[in-house]
C-alpha cells in the first residue's frame, strides 16, 4: 500500500473504537472494539446527508467520537523518540497539536468514503506488558473480494482502553511516521517539522 492509503485505512477503522459512553467500562479491549462498532456505524448512516451537505461538521463528529480514545501524548512521544526528550514544552505542545490535526483531517477524508465494510474480529493477544494488548481485526472489501488486517495496540489506564498504535497490513502508524519525521528533524530540526505539518494541515483543510 502507498503511505496515504495505509493511513486512510487505519483511520477508516478508527470508527470501531469510538462512541463509548464515559460511564461504560469494558472488561477487555476486544469488547471495546466490537461492542461499539455498530453504534458508530449507525451514527454515520444517520448523519450521512448532513455530513455531505456540511462537510465541516465532520470535524466536530471526530472530536466528539474519536479523539477521547487515543493517547496522543504517548503516540507523540513514540513517534518523536529521542527528539521528544530534547524538545521544549512549547515544541511538544505545538507538535502534539499538529500531529493530532493531521490525523483528524486525514480521518475526515476517510470517514466520508466509509461504506459499511464488514469487520471481522479476532481474539485479542496479550503482550509481555500486562497493560498492553493487541486487538486484531480484518476489514472486508466486498468489491475486490479481499481483506485488510488491522491490529490495534491498546493499553488500560484507570479502567479505560486507549489506542497507542495501529498497524494496517503489518505497517505501523507510529513506525511509519517516526521514520519520516526523524528524517526531517535530522535535516532541518523539530521546528521545521512542526512548520511543515502546519502547512500540510492547512492544505488538507482547504481541499476538504
Amino acid at each position: 500500500m502507498k503511505f496515504r492509503a495505509v493511513i486512510s485505512s487505519i483511520l477508516l477503522v478508527y470508527i470501531t473504537l469510538v462512541s463509548i459512553p464515559s460511564t461504560a467500562i469494558a472488561d477487555t479491549a476486544g469488547e471495546v472494539v466490537q461492542t461499539t462498532a455498530s453504534r458508530v456505524i449507525d451514527r454515520l448512516n444517520l448523519e450521512r446527508e448532513q455530513l455531505d451537505a456540511y462537510p465541516d461538521r465532520v470535524y466536530s463528529l471526530i472530536n466528539e467520537l474519536v479523539i477521547p480514545h487515543f493517547d496522543f501524548t504517548n503516540m507523540s512521544r513514540l513517534v518523536l523518540g529521542g527528539s521528544w526528550s530534547n524538545a521544549t514544552d512549547d515544541q511538544r505542545t505545538a507538535f502534539l497539536e499538529q500531529f493530532k490535526t493531521l490525523l483528524v483531517r486525514t480521518y475526515a477524508t476517510a470517514l466520508k468514503e466509509y461504506s459499511n465494510n464488514e469487520i471481522i474480529y479476532h481474539p485479542e493477544e496479550a503482550t509481555s506488558n500486562s497493560k498492553l494488548v493487541v486487538v486484531k481485526t480484518e476489514v472486508m472489501d466486498a468489491i475486490n473480494q479481499s481483506s485488510v488486517p488491522i491490529d490495534y495496540r491498546m493499553y488500560s489506564v484507570d479502567g479505560e482502553w486507549k489506542v497507542v498504535d495501529v498497524a494496517v497490513d503489518g505497517v505501523s502508524l507510529v513506525s511509519t511516521y517516526r521514520g519520516s519525521f526523524a528524517s526531517e528533524i535530522r535535516k532541518s530540526g523539530l521546528d521545521s517539522l512542526i512548520a511543515k505539518l502546519l502547512d500540510r494541515n492547512e492544505k488538507i483543510g482547504e481541499l476538504q
